[in-house]
């Protein structure tokens, strides 16, 4: 459909898909070498836990516990040019964060979003193209949304239909068929499709916002909450933007009580700005950052507003203090990043991938390559770090990464952080997402 994809991810970090080449590498003490993870037979499924709603992140069902969203599921080797299967959650079971109880992703509790079955259809067509792009409670009952980008029919003449759906989240999960989203035509500009969702409260009342792209130096802002058909409380004229790649997710960068945002004026190396929020939505235009091919964001040393770490091929630089950006800081190998709180500390570490995965520590005086992790690939192939999150509600980040070799084999794996040494040496979690293949739901 020629727009952007911005793909979903969870974490502190602003960034594009991580490639990680070799099957090699070093342990967590800079040294030791690990053989490849097997990938036990699929587990039984089991049901998806039911909850009663709760305000955590990326928590379809509303136990408490942190779900995990996969696109670009592999394919059966019998049918490996076939159509994308579809995307897969893998449910966080458990009795619920601060209880002590051992939880976390389950690959049991696991769930097929086909677009025959959930995509909304538009001319009585289900779209072939169904990925995830953004989660958050947009209806504001305790349950996480998904919204998902699809491709409905256009031929090409004038302004081009909305391409995104909501599911909105449940006591069962992502159950029910999506919906269509809802763009008011005065908050639309230019023949653009109308893509890049990114959520937050972006105008402090409580409530998550969606910005939408619109076209060349215009964001469309649409305020939460959001009906059950898809609409926005409001939607006013097309916001002014420094670029055109908004990319979430959105922080509170300067701890002012209003989410911001980074913008992108391209993807790949490309410069960025900060938008930040106000009670009129994202307005402000913000710091500028440098040429970089990713940006992540994270308190990376104790008692500062929010950092910026910017990747590009010559390396990591680090600019300190947001939104002001006021000094280059640090400089290491890798040009794509995210970022975590990996030992509970308060104080978020660098992911930072090129060659190799490496893990630099945060410390109250900013990020140090002293004590660096190295973290293996869990197989053979080409590894992509999916995102860190706190999967078991240990106060902790965890690392999930996602290894492919080829188009019908995967191993995906969760390193647990770990107060010591930031991360397991191997993985506490591995799976593969041909367990999703031949689900009915």
């Amino acid at each position: 459909m020629g727009g952007r994809k911005a793909g979903i991810r969870a974490g502190a970090a602003i960034s594009c898909v991580l490639l990680l080449g070799g099957c090699g590498g070093a342990g967590n003490n800079g040294s030791a070498r690990h053989e490849p993870v097997t990938v036990a037979k699929a587990p039984a499924q089991l049901p998806v836990p039911r909850g009663k709603g709760s305000k955590s992140a990326d928590d379809f069902n509303g136990d408490g516990l942190r779900d995990l969203v996969l696109n670009d599921l592999v394919k059966s080797p019998d049918d490996a040019h076939g159509d994308d299967a579809g995307i897969g959650i893998v449910y966080g079971t458990g009795t619920g964060a601060g209880t002590g109880t051992t939880h976390g992703l389950a690959p049991g509790a696991r769930q097929l979003l086909n677009p025959a079955r959930q995509a909304a259809r538009t001319k009585g067509r289900s779209p072939a193209v169904f990925d995830a792009e953004a989660s958050c409670d947009l209806d504001r009952d305790g349950f996480t949304d998904l919204v998902v980008s699809t491709d409905p029919p256009y031929d090409g003449q004038g302004r081009p239909p909305v391409p995104l759906q909501i599911l909105f989240g449940s006591p069962a999960g992502l159950t029910g068929r999506a919906v269509e989203l809802v763009i008011p035509v005065a908050a639309r500009a230019g023949n653009d499709w109308p893509d890049q969702p990114v959520c937050g409260d972006f105008d402090g009342d409580g409530a998550e916002d969606l910005v939408v792209h619109a076209s060349d130096g215009r964001l469309s802002y649409l305020r939460g909450p959001f009906t059950r058909k898809g609409a926005p409380r409001a939607a006013g004229k097309p916001l002014p933007s420094p670029g055109t790649v908004p990319t979430g997710p959105a922080l509170d960068v300067n701890r002012d009580g209003y989410d911001d945002l980074l913008v992108r004026t391209a993807e790949g190396p490309a410069t960025s700005t900060l938008v930040l929020g106000g009670p009129a939505g994202p307005t402000r235009t913000g710091t500028a950052l440098p040429n970089g091919i990713d940006v992540a964001l994270g308190p990376f040393g104790r008692g500062r507003a929010l950092d910026a770490a910017v990747g590009s091929m010559d390396g990591t630089s680090l600019r300190y203090d947001l939104p002001t950006a006021v000094r280059d800081s640090i400089s290491t190998p890798g040009s794509v990043l995210d970022a975590g709180d990996f030992d509970g500390d308060g104080v978020s570490e660098l992911v930072s991938s090129g060659a190799e995965l490496r893990i630099l520590r945060g410390r109250t005086t900013g990020l140090s390559a002293t004590g660096m992790v190295t973290v293996p690939p869990p197989a053979r192939g080409t590894t992509r770090v999916l995102t860190v999150a706190d999967f078991t509600g240990d106060g902790r980040a965890d690392l999930v990464v996602r290894t492919y070799d080829g188009e019908t084999k995967d191993t995906v794996a969760v390193y647990a952080g770990s107060k010591e040494a930031l991360v397991t040496a191997k993985p506490t979690v591995t799976f593969s997402t041909s367990e999703f293949l031949g689900m009915d739901s």
